[in-house]
């Protein structure tokens, strides 16, 4: 496999997303977050086998499509790299993905009520925020997407959508940018926290399909503003 040197500016900045993803309480031991090779489409940058929060731009690594590293040199890879592979391949219009097992998502991936935006930061979410459920594509299985045929299956089921959830799991977020599928992490995170309290209190008040997409709009311009605080608190100027 042909080697290419990693871009230096996505490595770093790469670093930096991992570590805001940790310090927003979307991951924490475990998840990871990757972005598509600027230099090869057909590449994806993303870290060794090891905890978000201590992500340095040193242990970034370059795969292929298929989940392979191109430079390995004896270090350990995330075990569900197939996820960020398989979504790259099915959508040329995708640049970054998050995977997390961020806590207040996981009810809604688990029971009959659905996740959908009750305010104006989540707009991004839509009208269906579909579930991946492994166990209807490979039976009884750890739940981890360990292989190009499960990437793909969960690739298929996120379809066109940005956010997808993963029964018993966690859940996934495609971004244009490596800053859109971040914001977009942690404010799925938080819209669940906000629905599960909202709806405690009785009937919820969704935003239209019409209100989901102007805000998106909208905040898709503005997102700069939240991840320069976000990088400003782990220790960069983002």
């Amino acid at each position: 496999m042909a080697k290419a040197a990693i871009d230096v500016k996505q490595a770093a900045a790469l670093a930096v997303a991992n570590r805001i993803l940790y310090n927003e309480g979307v991951v924490d031991g475990f998840g990871h977050v990757s972005v598509r090779d600027a230099r090869h489409a057909d590449r994806f940058l993303l870290a060794r086998s090891m905890a978000p929060g201590l992500v340095t731009p040193k242990d970034i690594m370059q795969f292929d499509l298929a989940g392979m590293a191109i430079e390995p040199r004896g270090r350990a890879v995330y075990l569900e790299r197939f996820i960020h592979g398989s979504i790259y391949k099915a959508r040329p219009d995708v640049m970054a993905v998050v995977h997390s097992h961020s806590p207040s998502i996981i009810p809604f991936g688990i029971t009959p009520q659905k996740l959908r935006p009750v305010y104006h930061m989540s707009g991004f979410l839509g009208d269906d925020v579909p579930i991946f459920d492994i166990h209807e594509v490979a039976g009884d299985t750890d739940l981890l997407v360990s292989s190009v045929a499960l990437g793909d299956a969960l690739a298929r089921a996120l379809g066109g959508n940005i956010v997808a959830l993963m029964r018993g799991h966690g859940s996934v977020a495609a971004g244009q940018t490596l800053q859109h599928a971040v914001y977009r992490a942690v404010y799925a995170e938080i819209n669940a926290r906000l629905q599960s309290e909202a709806l405690k209190l009785g009937p919820v008040k969704y935003l239209t399909p019409g209100e989901a997409r102007a805000t998106k709009a909208t905040l898709d311009k503005a997102l700069s503003r939240a991840y320069e605080l976000w990088a400003r608190r782990v220790g960069t100027k983002g």
